[in-house]
């Protein structure tokens, strides 16, 4: 491993670090905490879980705003692109993260087609893309980004090798979706029936035959309950306990209702989330679902607006605490305040109140369905927000990923 790549780790971890732990080393909650932290040390998200239709709907993004969002995988900081905005800035504390998005804005200024990015970023498992990572992309790429993909692993290959070998069953998430398919084989269950079906009817009969049974093993629902087993979801320790109560039956009871919603609220054709997890890959279909940032249609504008988006490996708070004031108009948490403290809570929204322009949205999704902020952001910040309950209910239900509790959007108030 290059110079370079180690300080990209050694980055993430310190990062990590600060957001994650809260207990002594050698306590049980401290080693839980320390593990989660080797595991999300490295590529975590090949594709984000959020659905950016929703989050656009939810931004009303304009001409003029500047969108700071946590990055995580990238996909949706460029699908943002659709909706035209005057800027972008991705933020993340996973320095693999931030080299992922850095890629791929490479590409989409050397590639030479929407043909050659689909089938680099979308297929993922061409020996071509290879060849035109060292002839294209790579010498639009900054040297930090380029150390990360050209630094060696066990095997001898470099991390740009992924792109030639199916790259969306890499990084945590994806080896985790992978655990999750070879465990059902086991009991001889096949997740990717589901796919297969051609009505919703047809979804939910395939998931009561192949995927409903399986959280009736002792097994799994031994496994499913321990929070370590289900750091490959992105469930830090803290957010583990909040979500084991949000369904009577517990973490069992709560998972099974996610895929479910996954399995059968939305037709697969419709649903580039349910093909990522019982299909490890995008629908091959023409017509298929894609995350906007990779469909034909948008690729010219997304290749054309990639200059506003600029990636940086730091925290929200940290990014915020360095802006101008009245410098923003849109804010993407994702699930991070899962994670947080109540002072690092009031941090961060000290700073997104001072950074907010008139009118400003700020969304983020919770693992529960719950409200994290009132009662431990003093109100003297949050009452300058107001709360859009029932558009963030209706923004969760149609969310196609479905595997969070709760969206939430709030607004600067006037």
């Amino acid at each position: 491993m290059t110079r370079a790549a180690r300080a990209i780790r050694r980055e993430t971890s310190l990062g990590l670090t600060g957001a994650v732990h809260r207990n002594a080393p050698l306590s049980r909650a401290g080693l839980s905490e320390r593990l989660f932290t080797l595991a999300f040390s490295g590529l975590v998200y090949p594709q984000i879980w959020e659905d950016p239709v929703v989050d656009m709907d939810a931004l009303a993004l304009g001409p003029q705003d500047h969108v700071v969002a946590i990055a995580s995988g990238g996909c949706n900081v460029l699908s943002y692109l659709t909706a035209d905005p005057a800027r972008i800035s991705a933020v993340d504390l996973n320095g693999a993260h931030v080299a992922l998005g850095r890629l791929k804005l490479a590409g989409l200024q050397a590639l030479p087609d929407h043909e050659c990015f689909f089938r680099f970023f979308g297929r993922t498992d061409a020996p071509e893309n290879i060849t035109a990572y060292d002839t294209l992309i790579r010498p639009r790429l900054d040297p930090v980004s380029r150390a990360y993909w050209e630094a060696k692993g066990l095997t001898g290959r470099r991390r740009i090798a992924v792109f030639a070998r199916d790259f969306y069953r890499t990084g945590l998430l994806g080896r985790f979706i992978g655990a999750g398919h070879r465990l059902a084989r086991l009991y001889g269950h096949d997740l990717s029936a589901v796919l297969k079906a051609r009505t919703l009817a047809e979804q939910r009969s395939a998931f009561e035959a192949e995927i409903a049974p399986l959280f009736d093993k002792a097994f799994v629902r031994w496994l499913i309950g321990k929070p370590a087993s289900l750091y490959g979801l992105g469930i830090p320790p803290a957010q583990y306990g909040a979500l084991a109560k949000d369904r009577p039956g517990g973490m069992v009871a709560v998972l099974r209702h996610r895929m479910e919603r996954l399995a059968c609220d939305v037709e697969v054709r419709s649903n580039y989330f349910a093909w990522q997890a019982f299909g490890r890959r995008y629908d091959p279909a023409p017509d298929a679902a894609l995350p906007p940032y990779l469909q034909a249609a948008n690729f010219e504008i997304v290749r054309e607006r990639a200059g506003r988006v600029r990636y940086q490996q730091q925290s929200m708070t940290a990014f915020l605490a360095a802006s101008p004031k009245s410098s923003a108009d849109a804010y993407v948490l994702l699930d991070a305040q899962d994670w947080m403290m109540d002072a690092d809570l009031t941090a961060l929204w000290t700073q997104i109140t001072r950074t907010a322009r008139p009118g400003a949205r700020v969304i983020f999704r919770t693992a529960a369905d719950e409200r994290c902020l009132p009662g431990r952001v003093p109100d003297a910040i949050l009452n300058a927000w107001t709360y859009a309950e029932a558009e963030s209910r209706a923004y969760c239900a149609r969310d196609r990923s479905a595997i969070y509790g709760g969206f939430h959007l709030y607004r600067l108030a006037a």
